[in-house]
């Protein structure tokens, strides 16, 4: 199963751009904000395992 870290780089409407924090130089990921946790905002770091985000604190 796929598990990493991404940063929410930007917030555009319904959607978040996502950065892979190991793999800075590759292209955002955008993603439907309704996948996210709703307490969101741009620099937030979340994990991403078993098909769920999730805030690191």
């Amino acid at each position: 199963m796929l598990k990493c870290e991404y940063i929410v780089e930007r917030i555009d409407g319904d959607y978040a751009m996502l950065r892979r924090v190991d793999e800075p130089d590759a292209e955002l990921k955008m993603t439907a904000r309704a996948l996210l946790p709703p307490e969101i905002t741009e620099g937030t770091r979340l994990l991403y395992e078993m098909m769920q985000y999730e805030i690191i604190k």
